[in-house]
């Protein structure tokens, strides 16, 4: 639910801070006041299009910042989300959005500080808040939202899952299906495609790490004079010259060896030392002799040299062809082998996957009629209620229907002698239809009505779907229009009902709807100097409140007084005598 909203060079508000209760919050106040830009910055905070025009005369960008709080169904989708785009807050109980506008048009989108995309913002907005009257966030006005919305309310969610699941198996059988059946001189350009490379990587016998050796082995070639020279004059250090006079090291070594062993006969202290002595001699003599090895070794062998280029050749060449690395050649050979097995062996194969997708077909059907008779069902008790609730409304004359179809598909589920496409879903096709005056026919839901007759049907729809709709907050803008006090007191009633599940904000212009509200906003312009601004107050006590209502009736003094304090007197005894409907909301939060 949106708990706080701040609003800064917005139109013509200067700086707002609301906090919101969880219930029915009422906003109310003169035309011009500055109600309907509230809404509209509620819009831009969702995802609603930037303009330029909504930063106030003379500031450089405008701000709407909002906090909601996300009880444990709306957090479930929402935290994922967060996860994916790695914008989770300080709290997995809230979430933050944000919105600059400059005046430019210009649009910074920020979640819990993070700046993101519009995309972001939408996917989270929408599952946080459903705006209905003038703005796009009609979530029931979408027909691929209605199927969810039924069997929500049809209780059909685990009966989807079941079929969801037979599905995906289905199309996953579909798949290796078409792949085998492709055209069958492709297949036989590709067997021998896989058997060329296989012979080709098998005939090369390449060895992990080979490469590495190869390389190593031609830097040595490549360098064997050097080496050797190298080689030859460490050696003679070590062991001598004969044509010299000098002691090699190893002679030295070996004296310095007999010298200390005399010290540590005389002197026990030195025995570490002189057994050093003897391991440093004994090892410059190893040294001397691995020297003299690796310079018998150490030849410039030409036939081995291009044995060695051929060889490294081969390999890259293979590399380039099926992998980075040697290991990932040999990957790919094995893979080879596999595909080939799979072709050699398609037509057992096919004649299996076509047994099981007959099979499959036949399940999904039986579950798909199932699932569609619950809903034919269902659709027709939910339509029934929605009717009388617009009844309730001022829309006595109006009819709402389920409509639910299904296409005709040679390669469906069978249901009886016919096919049938279809989906996660099952075969149903979904879709609200209505028809608001009498003549005419029943149409989608987004052709029906606009302004305060749409926001009429929406609260129609919620009121029947509040328990499979899970927006928690709703924002109902204009939605007394075309009514009088006597419905307006009916609007409210179900408003203050609906916010047993839901918050609900509520902009009006009728005192017999706002008396129902749990928290009274009211809004006022304000002109100082040559500057107009709006201020919102919260009218949390009574006399103010009653004050308020009477103004909204447009009669002064006393008897406009007495007809406010009845009005909230008739709206305090429904709430009394419903009061055990209107604790959900806030019992959700508390857990």
């Amino acid at each position: 639910m949106l708990e706080e909203i701040r609003i800064q060079n917005f139109a013509i508000i200067d700086r707002l801070e609301l906090t919101f209760d969880n219930g029915f919050n009422v906003i109310t106040g003169e035309t011009g006041a500055g109600k309907s830009i509230i809404i509209d910055a509620v819009d831009l905070l969702l995802g609603g299009k930037a303009d330029g025009s909504f930063v106030r005369a003379g500031a450089e960008k405008a701000v709407v910042e909002g906090t909601f709080f996300l009880n444990k169904t709306v957090k479930a989708q929402v935290l994922p989300i967060l996860q994916r785009e790695e914008i989770e807050g300080d709290s997995d109980d809230y979430v933050t959005l944000a919105r600059e506008v400059k005046s430019n048009g210009r649009s910074t989108i920020r979640i819990n500080g993070v700046t993101t995309n519009t995309d972001v913002l939408k996917s989270i907005a929408t599952l946080l808040v459903d705006v209905h009257g003038q703005s796009e966030h009609l979530s029931l006005l979408n027909p691929k939202s209605h199927i969810d919305l039924l069997d929500r309310y049809a209780e059909l969610v685990e009966m989807r899952l079941a079929l969801g699941a037979l599905v995906d198996k289905v199309n996953a059988n579909r798949r290796e299906i078409k792949r085998l059946t492709e055209d069958e001189a492709a297949l036989k350009r590709r067997a021998d495609q896989l058997r060329r490379e296989v012979e080709e990587i098998d005939v090369a016998a390449l060895q992990p790490g080979e490469e590495d050796v190869l390389r190593a082995e031609r830097t040595r070639m490549g360098n064997s004079e050097q080496l050797a020279n190298l080689t030859i004059e460490a050696y003679a250090l070590l062991h001598g010259d004969e044509t010299s006079e000098l002691l090699s090291a190893v002679d030295q070594l070996g004296q310095v060896s007999v010298l200390l062993g005399k010290l540590s006969h005389i002197d026990p202290d030195m025995k570490e030392d002189s057994e050093l002595a003897d391991e440093l001699a004994e090892q410059a003599e190893e040294l001397a002799l691995t020297l003299r090895k690796y310079a018998d070794r150490v030849e410039y062998n030409p036939e081995r040299m291009e044995e060695v280029e051929e060889r490294l050749e081969l390999v890259n060449k293979l590399r380039r062809r099926y992998g980075a690395t040697i290991e990932a050649v040999l990957e790919h050979a094995d893979r080879a082998r596999v595909e080939l097995e799979s072709i050699g062996n398609s037509d057992e194969r096919l004649k299996e996957l076509r047994a099981e997708e007959d099979k499959l077909l036949h399940l999904i059907g039986e579950v798909a009629e199932r699932v569609s008779k619950v809903r034919v069902a269902i659709g027709k008790k939910m339509g029934d209620r929605i009717v009388a609730e617009l009844a309730d409304l001022r829309m006595e004359k109006a009819k709402f229907e389920v409509s639910i179809d299904r296409t005709p598909d040679p390669d469906g589920c069978f249901i009886g002698e016919k096919r049938y496409a279809f989906s996660h879903t099952g075969v149903d096709e979904v879709e609200f239809l209505m028809s608001a005056n009498p003549g005419e026919p029943l149409r989608p839901l987004a052709k029906v009505a606009s302004g305060g007759e749409t926001a009429r049907i929406m609260l129609a729809l919620k009121r029947v779907l509040a328990d499979a709709d899970q927006t928690p907050t709703l924002i109902f803008d204009e939605i007394d229009t075309g009514i009088g006090g006597r419905v307006g007191s009916v609007v409210g009633e179900k408003l203050w009902a609906l916010a047993a599940t839901h918050q609900v904000m509520v902009v009006t212009h009728l005192a017999q709807l706002a008396g129902y509200g749990d928290k009274h906003y009211h809004v006022t312009k304000q002109v100082k100097g040559e500057r107009t601004s709006t201020i919102v107050s919260a009218l949390d006590e009574e006399e103010r409140r009653i004050t308020e209502l009477a103004a909204m009736l447009g009669t002064e003094g006393e008897s406009g007084k007495l007809s406010a304090q009845s009005i909230l007197a008739q709206a305090d005894s429904y709430k009394e005598e419903n009061k055990p409907k209107a604790k959900k909301l806030k019992v959700d939060k508390a857990g």
